[in-house]
This record gives structure tokens, sequence and C-alpha cells, in this order.
């Protein structure tokens, strides 16, 4: 019993079952008498309390770091450290799942411009409908403002598939410098091997077994997961197709994002328009990189 409330519970039970006085109780727990007779000053937070548990109803896989962003869109002003409070009082603390392996030593991609289409990364994740039958999700991830360009649900994706949705990706947002996937057999099909070449898109594989090469969209796809794909039930796949564009929209215009200052991907990427205009942008040498080489570890060296 070190804090008062549990100091004042002590005494009132002392007095209750054993019939002690107030100052013979206080003697023997230790506690000031005054503080027997203080009363919280503290304003009514049943309101914001009921928003916060409302706010993590529908979010239910965000911390309160988050969830504080969220009040503070909707005009609700306050610090931090009482959101945090608060949050913990009602009990709102997101389960943990089970933690995976990390890799030792630093990564990080190769350097590019800190403009939007300069690296897009591709991967798969997979699922299952309430029928048992399994589906997978193409996801496309715009590295430098993480934006889901797309997530394209389906039993079956093929090379072609994968080409088809490309070129209608490039036909909206224009060409990217570089493309990054594994080394799926969809992905090192002909059919994408001929596309590189007729339209000059140069195409990185990362090392097989290496998947934090391709850190950014293994990070989208864990979101997905946790967020999406384990919290929801689909009854089929244009109820998948429904749900995961929503939830890719929500993903873009209203999460926040820790990676970008808990800004939008949306939001971040119309800043980075603002702050390089088609004029002003950097070539060659001058150009600003967002990340540098990783550091590989030397296996035959035991570092």
């Amino acid at each position: 019993m070190v804090t008062p409330a549990a100091k004042r519970e002590a005494v009132a039970r002392l007095q209750a079952v054993l019939g002690m006085s107030e100052r013979r109780a206080c003697r023997v727990i230790g506690a000031d008498r005054k503080s027997m007779r203080y009363r919280s000053q503290r304003d009514d937070d049943s309101d914001l309390r009921s928003k916060l548990r409302e706010l993590a109803q529908q979010r239910r896989r965000f911390g309160y770091r988050r969830l504080h962003i969220l009040l503070r869109r909707e005009g609700v002003v306050i610090n931090r450290k009482k959101t945090q409070r608060l949050y913990r009082e009602e009990n709102l603390a997101v389960r943990r799942r089970r933690n995976r392996r990390r890799a030792i030593g630093a990564r990080a991609p190769a350097p590019v411009l800190a403009l939007p289409n300069q690296r897009w990364s591709l991967d798969f994740v997979h699922d299952q409908m309430a029928s048992g039958r399994r589906f997978r999700v193409l996801n496309i991830v715009d590295d430098v403002t993480r934006e889901c360009l797309r997530a394209v649900p389906d039993t079956s994706i093929s090379g072609r598939r994968v080409v088809r949705e490309l070129t209608d990706l490039i036909a909206e947002r224009g060409k990217p410098g570089m493309i990054v996937s594994d080394n799926g057999t969809e992905l090192t099909s002909n059919a994408v091997l001929a596309w590189c070449a007729e339209i000059g898109v140069e195409w990185h594989y990362i090392a097989p077994g290496k998947p934090m090469q391709n850190g950014y969209v293994e990070s989208f796809n864990g979101r997905m997961r946790d967020e999406l794909l384990n919290e929801t039930l689909f009854l089929s796949l244009d109820h998948a197709r429904v749900v995961i564009a929503a939830w890719a929209e929500d993903y873009n215009q209203e999460r926040p994002h820790s990676a970008l200052g808990y800004e939008t991907p949306a939001a971040f990427a119309a800043e980075l328009h603002k702050q390089w205009p088609a004029s002003l942008r950097p070539t060659g040498s001058a150009a600003q990189a967002i990340a540098q080489p990783a550091l590989m570890r030397n296996k035959a060296a035991g570092l």
C-alpha cells in the first residue's frame, strides 16, 4: 500500500470490519489523516472516456498514440500523457501477438529521392474465407510516401495479372523509378520480364531468404494482417474486395503513420509535392536520399 487511494481503502476496511476509529486505523496503516478526507478535484472525464472507448472499439489494433492523434483531429485538445492514463485506466491495451524473430544488424533500402513514385514494392499476403477457400492479396506500396497504391484480392494472381495491375497504376500515377519484389514465380515470370523490357522499368529482386530487403511492403503486410485480416471474417471474395478496398482507403487517408510523424500517407505525399515542385526537383548528385545502403551481416567472419 503505497498510494493514498490504497491507504484510504485499507483504513475504510479496518473501520468497517474491526470497528476501529479513523485515528487508530490511520496509525496502524501509517497514513496521514488529512489524506483520508481528500476528494479528487479532477474534471469529469466521462465523455472523453466514452469517446476514447468508441475509437478503441473502431480501431482495435491502435495504441494510445494513434488514438491520441484521432482525438486531436476531432478537436479534443488534451495532453498525450492524459490520453495514456485514461487508455490504461479503461483497460484498452492492445493484446500483444506472438513475437517474430528479428534480423540482426542494421538494414535499410538503397537511397532514393524523397519524392513519390521513386520506388514501389510488391508482395503477396494470404488469407481464407469463411468457407475455407484461400485467397491472396497483391499489395503495391510506395516506399517513400508509404501509400498503399494497390491491394488486389483474388483466388489466383498470375504474372499477367500483375502486369495488368501495374500498367493501370502507371497510367494513373506515372512510371516509377524502381520496383522491388521477392523471387516469387509470378514476379519472375516471362510476362513480367517482357513487360519490364518493353516499358523500361528497373525491377530489383531481393536476395532469396532476405525479406528484410523488402521491408516497406513487409511492414505493410504486417499492419494489414494485424488490423484487418486477423479481425475480419470474409464471407466471399466480393466481400473481401469491398472490405480490403475500404481499409486501404482508410490506411492512406485517415490512419496516422508513426514513420511519417503520425501524418497520413496521403498528407505526407501532398506535402512532398509542395516541397519539391517539378521545376526544382534535384537530379544526379544533388538529389537528397532518404536512406543509406544496408549493412550486411558477414556470416563467414562470424559477425
